[in-house]
């Protein structure tokens, strides 16, 4: 990944001017994002470059689907400079290298999708030899290269943008749907850029899943790194595409450009929702300002755990962990990443503590909470437990129940405890973390070891923790962190318990809301802290402090979940963020959609406004539903049109109809 996993620093590249604006090098994070107005309504896109400029965008993107789009260009330019309003701009363009040539005439960087720039998609299914092969990538490169030319003369950057959804036939028949794809689609681009000596260039991989996009700009990565060894690379424009909107549209983006940032990669973001641009900006500067705040935090080089934290991070899979707590809501093993709310002290009135829950479980519409932990410090806190398990029994609610305690005082823990989370940390005593041990071992119920301290104590703590397990003979164990850099924690707890022969040992995710943080802020705080682990395949179960609603923070998890694709509890919708291609207001439609198909719970649906990225990017979708003209969308089944030119007022009752069709549907309650 191009640096230290345990303890990144930011991923040394060259800097690459786009106007008046640097990015890699020694520049900070930029922000940009992207016009949803049509290119030839100069007096809509300047007002919008200037709404988005207000707001902190520091690049602007404007869609130039033909030569006409491109030859307003000038207008546009000219209308901004009357306002004053100076910002660097970027043509988008798919499919029309005509269009580029004129746009590189106005612009500071020209962005163009390698999977069609020379290619158009038809999903054909061809093998190609060795001589074929090359000779379409000449084909392409020359194609190509009076763009590259011309963008070294006047100074322009390039931006490689491959989307995953927009590979080209050759590029799928040959590495198929895939993040290396993604890349050697990219890297035959650049070899056309360097060949021309222009080097001006920023890539980017985007993904509407944000485990294809880690793994494709860390692969990447690495790929740079061995064409040029030592040297700085080229920067990184991150960001998760049809990411969609609200919560969801912000978790995933929180992921995949969060996970991708604390690795030290990311030189530009674009935060994709599906909603007016000028709302991007604040989420972009938000996510950008707790990654780089959490990057800094990272310690010098920290001791070496022994181990690698996963088998191999260009390609992550979920760890293989033994489950522990039994066939019932068991953590690890073949179950899934379990949601457990984290309660803290236990209620001075337990039972209307137990009613709440009640309350809460029934708001959070068909969500289940499969564990709860309490805190329980002093014998007082003891007899209240007791009577809220009674309590939780009471009200029906029959869950299992984990109850923190210093290690040394594990006894205090309730008879009805189903799991044990013992504190251990430098000042725990090795006596301490024994009695909590062969307390464990003693009621044979599983003990989680929540290691708290500094990241370089992580190691010994681990050791320490297996050391007094092992003597005790406590075998049901799970490790939790709560550490002020939980990734690179969590990391380093992973590798040594490999290197201690326990990799096999379950892992809980604990995070904890932040007072007086707002609603936007944990959504992106938990897409980085527990989407970036879930992300590597790390986290047996994610547990969720510090909220007074438990039903937010149940569906916070559940949706963090989705986001990480580790468990679909909801219908998971696809969204483009709208641009000047758009053929119908992506707001009002996506809602409209939502409004009638979001209580069906597994079921990908996908809404594009037109055909750039459409049928590739929701080949990951059941459903879709496509703009292909004004007023007119195309309904497909996974990669298949299967109804053409549907009147837009239709479409949305067309499509519950596809779905009943394909034994999807069931009524909402």
């Amino acid at each position: 990944m191009g640096t230290n996993p345990f303890a990144p620093r930011r991923r040394a590249t060259r800097e690459v001017r786009i106007g008046d604006v640097g990015v890699g090098g020694a520049n900070p994070l930029r922000v940009q994002s992207m016009l949803t107005t049509d290119t030839l309504d100069t007096a809509g896109s300047v007002a919008q470059i200037e709404r988005l400029v207000a707001a902190g965008c520091e690049i602007v993107r404007l869609a130039v689907p033909s030569l006409r789009e491109a030859e307003n260009l000038p207008a546009i330019r000219a209308a901004l400079a009357a306002r004053g309003v100076r910002v660097p701009l970027v043509a988008d363009i798919h499919f029309t290298p005509g269009a580029a040539l004129i746009a590189a005439e106005h612009v500071e960087k020209v962005r163009i999708n390698p999977g069609n720039y020379a290619d158009k998609k038809k999903f054909a299914v061809r093998e190609y030899d060795d001589t074929e092969y090359q000779a379409e990538i000449e084909r392409v490169a020359e194609r190509f290269r009076p763009l590259v030319r011309r963008c070294k003369e006047l100074g322009r950057a390039l931006r490689i943008g491959t989307n995953h959804g927009s590979l080209s036939d050759r590029i799928m028949n040959r590495y198929g749907d895939t993040p290396r794809g993604m890349v050697e689609s990219a890297l035959e681009f650049l070899d056309v850029c360097e060949d021309e000596g222009h080097r001006d260039v920023i890539f980017s991989m985007k993904a509407s899943n944000p485990l294809v996009a880690i793994q494709a700009y860390r692969l990447l990565a690495a790929r740079l790194e061995e064409r040029a060894p030592g040297e700085p690379s080229y920067p990184f424009h991150v960001g998760v595409t049809e990411a969609g909107d609200g919560e969801d549209g912000r978790i995933k983006s929180a992921i995949g450009i969060g996970a991708l940032l604390l690795d030290g990669q990311g030189d530009t973001i674009r935060v994709s929702l599906t909603e007016d641009p000028v709302k991007e900006v604040p989420v972009a500067k938000e996510l950008a300002r707790l990654a780089v705040a959490a990057l800094a935090r990272v310690p010098g080089e920290p001791a070496d755990p022994g181990a690698a934290y996963v088998d191999d991070p260009l390609a992550p899979h979920r760890r293989a962990t033994r489950p522990i707590g039994g066939a019932l809501l068991g953590i690890g093993g073949d179950d899934p990443v379990r949601v457990e709310l984290d309660l803290g002290p236990v209620a001075t009135d337990p039972a209307e503590a137990a009613r709440s829950l009640s309350r809460a479980f029934l708001r959070a519409r068909g969500l289940a909470c499969e564990g709860l932990l309490v805190e329980c410090f002093d014998p007082a806190a003891g007899e209240r437990l007791e009577a809220f398990a009674k309590a939780l029994g009471a009200v029906g609610i029959d869950l299992p129940l984990a109850v923190r305690v210093e290690a040394g005082w594990a006894e205090r823990a309730s008879a009805a405890a189903g799991r044990i989370v013992a504190m251990a940390g430098a000042l725990v005593t090795d006596a301490e973390l024994a009695a909590a041990a062969t307390c464990a071992a003693r009621r044979r119920v599983p003990l989680e070891w929540e290691l708290r301290g500094e990241v370089a104590q992580v190691p010994g703590l681990v050791d320490r923790c297996l050391a007094a397990s092992a003597a005790a003979g406590a075998t049901a164990l799970a490790f939790s962190i709560d550490a002020e850099q939980p990734v690179q924690a969590v990391r380093i707890a992973t590798a040594r318990l490999r290197a201690r022969g326990a990799g096999d040992a379950p892992i809980v995710l604990r995070h904890r809301r932040r007072a007086g943080a707002s609603d936007e802020e944990t959504c992106l705080r938990a897409g980085l802290e527990l989407g970036a682990p879930l992300a590597d395949g790390i986290g047996d179960a994610v547990a969720l402090a510090g909220f007074g609603d438990a039903a937010a923070a149940l569906d916070l998890g559940y949706r963090v979940l989705q986001g990480a694709r580790q468990r679909t509890t909801r219908t998971e919708f696809i969204s483009c963020p709208s641009c000047g291609r758009t053929l119908f207001d992506l707001e009002v439609v996506t809602a409209r959609i939502k409004a009638r198909t979001q209580h069906l719970p597994g079921v990908k649906i996908a809404v594009m406004g037109c055909i750039v990225n459409g049928p590739g990017e929701m080949a990951d979708a059941d459903f879709g539903y496509v703009g292909s003209g004004p007023g007119i969308v195309n309904l497909y089944v996974g990669k298949d049109c299967v109804e053409r030119k549907v009147p837009e007022a239709q479409a949305p009752d067309r499509l519950v109809l596809l779905i009943r069709a394909h034994g999807r549907w069931v009524e909402p309650v």
